[in-house]
This record gives C-alpha cells, structure tokens and sequence, in this order.
C-alpha cells in the first residue's frame, strides 16, 4: 500500500465509485484537497475495470449503483484482495449497512456526506495499516508479526484487511482481557457510531473464518456474552 503521510495523517491513492454526479465531482475536489489522489467510476462495472487497471489504497463505493450495484462491486472487490472498503449509504439503513459490512466492508458513511468526516474515516482505516513495534506474537498455531504486520495460521500466510488486522492486533495484545464492544468501536475505528456494533460483530465473522480452524467454535476470538469479546486461549 503506497500511503504518503502529512501532518494529519496518511495520503492515499482513492478509488471512489458514486453515480451521482454531482456527488463524485464534489467528493473528488473535497478529497483532492485534502491530498488524496482521486480516481472516479460512475457505474460498478467502470469501477471494477478501474480498481483492475491500478489498485487503490482504498475504496469509497456508493451503495445505489445501477446494474452491478455496490454491494456485489464491494464482494468482488473483497474476493480479489484486502484492500479497504468505505461505502456510502442513504440515511444509515440498517438493510444497507448490514448488507455492505457483510460483504466485506471496513465503514460505512452516511449520505449527505461531509467531506471533512469522509477524510477522517478513510485516514483511520489507513491508520489501521501500522500497529505497536512489540514483535511476534504466537498462539498455537497463530503468529502475528506486529513489526511486519503479517498473520500466519496453521503455517499459512492469512491475507486480512486493515480493519481485521487492527482488530486482532487490539485484542491479542491483552489475551484474556474482555473488550465491550464500544471499546472496540473507540480503539478500532476510533469513532463511537453512536453504539454501533454491526461494524464489531461483522468484523468478528470474517476474522474468524480467516483465522480459526472451526469460526462455529473460535479458539482465538471468543465471544464473551452480554460483554463483548477477548482475544483466547486463556
């Protein structure tokens, strides 16, 4: 991931997606602004070539796509690779939101956006790319490396998005402490979203089935009911 870096944070290559377009050429002065550097698609299939020609550091898909819309743009984009995903959504509709975090999204933002919180979440979800410098971490049959920020399983390399990857790097670094979910939120996405834990809960699914031998009975990331989750074996 070619991220530049100013005083604010990570500058990144954008590949944004939005068929409205007033809305892309607006998001794309906005972000350009703020020292991204902005390609835009206005249907899912321009957007897939796009992503094809010249992978992105990120993604900003909108949700409403004709055709291929963006949750199925979202699901190739996440089967091709880990490359983080924002999507637009119009007035946070739980049916969206939950659909978009199940086919691989890292956030979500809702519609009218402001440019100056759509910088900030995609410089958190970059800010997820780095970890501590504490060295390798084994448990059993999982090594992290937090200096290179790899994952390995079972001696297999495990390709995680920023967003997994900050996710198992909070929790494995104090095994057996329980996290609350808003911790997560604070610690992870470094925004609260008013409670929401389906960023949380979705996350967890697709960490689990990348690194647990059985996600039905996770020996890593273990649910703590009516508390939250803690990293295992304990």
């Amino acid at each position: 991931m070619a991220v530049g870096v100013v005083d604010n944070g990570p500058v990144a290559s954008i590949l944004l997606i939005e068929d409205d377009p007033l809305v892309r050429r607006g998001l794309q002065l906005a972000l350009s602004r703020h020292g991204h550097d902005v390609r835009t698609a206005d249907t899912g299939e321009d957007g897939l070539r796009e992503f094809g020609s010249a992978t992105p550091d990120l993604v900003v898909l909108d949700l409403m796509l004709p055709v291929v819309d963006g949750f199925e743009v979202c699901r190739r984009i996440r089967a091709a690779g880990d490359v983080p995903v924002i999507v637009l959504t119009a007035r946070g509709d739980d049916f969206d939101v939950v659909t978009g975090l199940e086919a691989g999204a890292d956030d979500y933002v809702v519609k009218p956006v402001q440019p100056t919180v759509l910088d900030a979440r995609i410089r958190a979800v970059l800010r997820r790319s780095t970890g501590a410098q504490d060295g390798v971490r084994v448990h059993r049959d999982l090594r992290i490396d937090t200096a290179s920020l790899t994952v390995s399983s079972r001696g297999e390399p495990v390709s995680l998005t920023p967003t997994e990857l900050r996710l198992l790097l909070t929790l494995s670094q104090a095994p057996g402490q329980v996290f609350s979910r808003q911790q997560l939120l604070e610690q992870v996405w470094e925004h609260d979203y008013l409670g929401d834990s389906r960023l949380v809960d979705n996350c967890v699914q697709r960490l689990r089935a990348k690194i647990e031998a059985s996600p039905a009975t996770p020996e890593y990331v273990q649910t703590v009911r009516g508390f939250g989750y803690r990293f295992g074996p304990v």
